[in-house]
């Protein structure tokens, strides 16, 4: 078999996995899968269909052993680093949840019917991360809510910054959702930024650390497969922001400058997470994070200008938010 062949075979496994299955599922022939449509990009209606054919039951999920898992075989300092790389997760799927659809009300019936999934996707994954942190981290409350602001303690700035300016651009999406510059900027934030870098790092970084050690099998699962979503995600992002890009083309100058934005807040990092408990050095996330902002730009055609490129080089290593 050709490495061609073995390439393609690894990609129809991602796409075709149940849920019991994906936990098979290395998380980098995921993230291969991410940027395997980034050249051609699908359409919205294709993305659909595949979102109908992947869609998972975060009720089925056993998290028993992941419990075990937490109390026994992994140190407080890998507790704390877990808890505190994935609490940015939790709070930004349900922050997606109610803002994307004000980035809904525009563009074609084809991108509604696409975001419409999108959407539900961001709502199981809430729920996913709400079941994780009350059965397996021990997080108390009786609501969704409740358990969002215990673990909200968690968030460092890295969150706080990109997080806190998606606000304020759906904000300005609510003013007038047909406003193509307020979508680009919103959508350079959410679906280049958070979605493509922060949180394609941290399933990376999560995921790897499970999947060397033989640990918590449900929240690999689960979080595996939405990784799978994220690919849908990107993709549709990134399809956009190329479309809006070739209709109007000063609007390229609106990604740039959100990006000096995202790159200037990013430096702002008053709490440092320890990943090395979860086998990652800083060089190693930040190379991470400037392999996975390059690839997408360079996929779609997004050209910079040299003092972003200078910029991204200096990423901080710094990631807890998705």
């Amino acid at each position: 078999m050709t490495i061609e062949q073995h390439t393609v075979l690894r990609q129809e496994a991602v796409d075709a996995s149940t849920l019991a299955e994906i936990r098979d599922v290395d998380i980098d022939d995921v993230l291969d899968y991410v940027h395997a449509d980034l050249k051609k990009l699908p359409g919205y209606l294709d993305l659909y269909r595949r979102y109908l054919r992947q869609r998972w039951d975060v009720y089925e999920l056993d998290f028993g052993q992941d419990v075990l898992d937490w109390r026994t075989r992994m140190t407080q300092e890998e507790r704390d680093a877990f808890v505190a790389i994935s609490s940015g997760f939790h709070h930004g799927e349900r922050q997606v949840e109610v803002e994307l659809p004000v980035f809904m009300l525009a563009g074609s019936e084809e991108s509604k019917i696409y975001m419409s999934s999108q959407i539900e996707d961001e709502a199981r994954h809430t729920i996913f991360f709400d079941r994780f942190y009350r059965e397996v981290v021990g997080l108390a409350g009786e609501s969704v809510q409740d358990v969002l602001d215990a673990s909200f303690p968690h968030i460092s700035e890295t969150f706080v910054g990109p997080f806190g300016l998606l606000a304020y651009q759906a904000d300005e999406l609510r003013r007038d959702p047909e406003d193509p510059a307020a979508r680009v900027r919103y959508g350079t934030t959410y679906f280049l930024w958070i979605e493509g870098v922060l949180a394609l790092s941290v399933m990376k970084i999560t995921l790897t650390y499970c999947r060397e050690r033989g640990l918590l099998p449900a929240y690999y699962a689960g979080f595996t497969a939405t990784c799978r979503d994220e690919a849908r995600h990107v993709q549709g992002g990134m399809r956009f922001l190329r479309d809006a890009v070739r209709a109007d083309p000063p609007l390229l100058r609106e990604i740039h400058e959100t990006l000096r934005t995202i790159l200037a807040m990013n430096g702002a990092v008053s709490r440092r997470l320890a990943l090395e408990a979860l086998g990652w050095t800083p060089e190693e996330v930040r190379r991470l994070m400037i392999r996975q902002l390059s690839m997408k730009l360079s996929d779609v055609g997004i050209d910079l200008p040299p003092d972003l490129q200078e910029k991204i080089q200096q990423i901080e290593p710094e990631v807890a938010g998705g």
